[in-house]
């Protein structure tokens, strides 16, 4: 069979720096691949030149595949990319600052970026990594380093800098990496070294140009959702059956995040401690800028008990642990099923209870159900004394104004959220439903948390207000989000 190298101008040239190639099985022109379709098209290294990968090929990732600035790679509807999980040379995407993904699947057609093995496994390539120019709060002393850089977690970096992030002090934080839409990242997540790993889907400084939503990442090994600064907003994201954490978010993230479902495993989780929400302003909880002060609103993350009684894996800590002075708000969500449902951890930097009393880190219209210990806070060791208690930061919580539950039993929210075999996440509808509970005409919701003008939240135009607490509605245009394009079972 033929084999013909792209992306270069000469073929020695290629064949010199064989870091720049596509390898494409095949002859023939077919668009900007120049492979027939149903060719074999390996994507390796450094690619300096716009690629498709289309809906009839094989489309494999080798290695650690960086798109470099000023390409863009499209990827079809209805497309499937497969990273390589054999040997040491375990594949990932990387989306280099200035570079674009166009991902736009459809319903109909989603795109899957997934394992090549023909038994896949969490873990088996390392994800996709998109890498922007906005905003971060860390420093890089590096090679092309500097304040407002950031070297990105998981051993991608390399003498190129392809793995760095952020804008430095010049953030665009309108920057553009691309498109995700209507895609599913399966097995991914992998550790290059000790306390090192790629997520399923990394943003490090990403901007808000760039458009993320209908994201489903499954068996993710690390966190499903890690967000390292940026401004980027997302919606419509599901994280099923993650190891690590769900929606990680750290070093100033300020974007928004509307619609989210997670589901957990009773028997997944991480030995660093596993849960929905992990959220830090940074390592050292320092009291530093851009703070990290993410919205997230209308999220429903399914913990690991259907019952009280259950234990599942001892890893398991929170629905939500937000600690190390991040500032982060949840609004009209529901965490059902936790060991705990909200812990506020302030062991580490600068109390992270100081951002309450600032006004600045918010749950509203928030339901824990079926939680062992609903809230709760600890301080560790850490010499920042606030004088918070757990017993104050649950006052703080039950604070009538901010409409938020604590429900007992999990019974009775959503249809089957705890059936592996067969699950169903369509809430209850009925009119005694704390999650859909419909006011008299014209009337506020009783249990809706309305926050459109409250400090925290404005200028969010990205967020919409709706009508049910959590990811979906029982009825109408947001009861059927998460179907069509979605895998709720191994391969």
């Amino acid at each position: 069979m033929k084999r013909v190298f792209l992306l270069a101008t000469v073929l020695t040239t290629v064949i010199a720096m064989s870091c720049r190639k596509i390898e494409v099985d095949g002859a023939g022109n077919n668009g900007g691949n120049g492979n027939i379709l149903g060719s074999t098209v390996v994507l390796s290294g450094r690619i300096t030149k716009d690629v498709t990968l289309k809906k009839g090929d094989e489309n494999i990732l080798s290695g650690i595949v960086y798109i470099t600035s000023g390409v863009t790679l499209t990827v079809e509807a209805g497309a499937t990319v497969k990273g390589d999980y054999r040997g040491s040379n375990v594949a990932a995407l990387v989306i280099t600052r200035g570079a674009k993904v166009e991902a736009k699947g459809t319903q109909d057609e989603p795109i899957v970026f997934t394992s090549s093995s023909p038994d896949p496994r969490s873990g088996d390539w390392g994800g996709i990594v998109l890498c922007g120019k906005a905003s971060v709060n860390t420093e890089f002393t590096g090679t092309g380093g500097g304040k407002g850089i950031m070297e990105v977690e998981g051993g991608i970096n390399n003498a190129q800098g392809d793995g760095l992030a952020g804008g430095g002090t010049t953030p665009d934080d309108d920057d553009n990496s691309g498109t995700l839409q209507y895609v599913r990242i399966e097995y991914a997540g992998y550790a290059y070294q000790p306390d090192k790993e790629v997520n399923s889907l990394t943003m490090a400084a990403v901007g808000r140009g760039t458009t993320i939503d209908h994201v489903q990442v499954t068996y993710a090994k690390d966190d499903a959702f890690e967000w390292f600064g940026g401004t980027v907003n997302c919606k419509y994201l599901i994280a099923y059956k993650t190891q690590d954490d769900d929606f990680d978010s750290d070093n100033g993230f300020s974007g928004s995040v509307q619609f989210g479902l997670i589901v957990r495993d009773s028997l997944i989780a991480d030995i660093s401690k596993s849960e929905a929400f992990e959220s830090d302003n940074n390592a050292a909880g320092a009291d530093i800028t851009p703070q990290t002060k993410a919205v997230f609103s209308n999220i429903t993350a399914i913990g690991p008990l259907a019952t009280l009684s259950n234990i599942g894996n001892s890893n398991y800590l929170a629905g939500a642990q937000v600690r190390r002075n991040s500032s982060i708000s949840i609004i009209n969500s529901v965490f059902l099923g936790w060991p705990t449902g909200i812990l506020i951890d302030a062991s580490t930097g600068r109390a992270t209870d100081r951002n309450i009393t600032d006004g600045t880190l918010n749950m509203a219209g928030v339901v824990v159900a079926g939680c062992k210990t609903p809230v709760s806070y600890t301080r560790g060791s850490n010499t920042d004394i606030t004088g918070a208690t757990t017993e104050s930061i649950n006052t703080w919580f039950n604070t009538p104004a901010y409409k938020n539950r604590i429900i007992t039993s999990a019974d009775n929210l959503y249809t089957r959220p705890f059936d592996y075999s067969n699950p169903d996440f369509i809430p209850f509808g009925n009119a005694s439903s704390v999650l859909v509970n419909k006011p008299a005409s014209g009337s506020t919701p009783a249990t809706i948390y309305t926050y459109f003008d409250d400090p925290f939240i404005t200028a969010r135009s990205f967020i919409t207000e709706v009508d049910f607490i959590g990811a979906i509605a029982p009825a109408g245009e947001n009861a059927g989000w998460h179907k069509g394009w979605t895998r709720f079972s191994a391969n």
